[in-house]
């Protein structure tokens, strides 16, 4: 085979793969979201007054019943480069949300930030993980939208203060959404093994919230119960397969895999992690 009859042979493979998987992505999650009539303000009213494992008894269904902005499910690719100790080049390809995980529609929708049980099992549902630790720092060099972070310090599990932040957001975006990736406005609900090796049980870890000079204010943190969230945790979706080298992958198979693993994680122990639904 000539080299350029070999190199047009590549190109097409990676192609196809790659339209074939941005296929199977559409298939899978552009019937769910409903868009259906809602009133943001309603809602809010009655989530306010609620602890978080009673507000999450009607999120969540009211999410997994199609509750999503479209726009958070309009995966976006974020490319993936990483030479291995042989010099092997490894070129990866992920989809992931353009924006944090939203309650509402297109035209009404609030970024709620969720427990971790909650994100997993909205997650599930939708064939996506949740990022690793690498994949959010991979996430924010590829954003074409990054924002300043604004923290807040008081009643920062209140719903009141989840509203506000998502207020002030939406004021740094000048309540434009253009579809492109946003990063900067929230840390990251992560996966990680450090969530089985923390000294006390059950916790949440969270990472991320990129300055822009690109460094994170929070490091990779499980001192916090599962049960715990406040405004600042953002749940990003990656969709459950990846290519790599032209080829198509499961994450959780890659993250298992001696080899492969470096790509989306730079954890001394690394693997796939899941956290368990109440």
């Amino acid at each position: 085979m000539s080299f350029l009859r070999t190199a047009v042979f590549f190109l097409l493979a990676g192609c196809s793969a790659t339209q074939h998987l941005q296929k199977e992505i559409s298939h899978q999650l552009s019937s769910r979201s409903y868009n259906k009539e809602i009133n943001i303000d309603s809602l809010v009213t009655i989530l306010k007054p609620l602890s978080s494992r009673e507000r999450e008894k009607i999120i969540v269904p009211f999410m997994l019943a199609g509750n999503i902005p479209s726009f958070n499910l309009q995966l976006k690719k974020v490319k993936i480069k990483f030479t291995d100790s042989t010099g092997k080049i490894y070129k990866a390809v992920v989809f992931v949300s353009p924006d944090y995980l939203c309650i509402g529609n297109d035209k009404q929708f609030m970024r709620m930030p969720l427990t971790p049980q909650a994100a997993q099992q909205i997650a599930d549902s939708l064939h996506c993980i949740l990022p690793t630790k690498k994949m959010v720092d991979e996430i924010y060099l590829a954003a074409s939208v990054k924002s300043e972070p604004h923290p807040l310090t008081e009643n920062r599990d209140s719903f009141q203060t989840f509203l506000q932040h998502h207020q002030i957001i939406e004021h740094q975006l000048n309540f434009k959404h253009s579809g492109k990736i946003i990063a900067g406005i929230k840390k990251d609900v992560v996966q990680t093994p450090k969530i089985y090796t923390a000294s006390k049980p059950n916790r949440v870890a969270i990472y991320g919230w990129h300055q822009l000079t690109g460094i994170a204010i929070q490091p990779l943190y499980t001192g916090h119960v599962d049960w715990y969230v406040d405004y600042s945790h953002g749940i990003r979706l990656v969709y459950e397969k990846m290519i790599i080298n032209k080829k198509v992958y499961l994450i959780k198979d890659v993250l298992n895999n001696r080899q492969l693993q470096p790509l989306l994680c730079d954890e001394d122990t690394c693997g796939y992690t899941r956290y368990k639904n109440n």
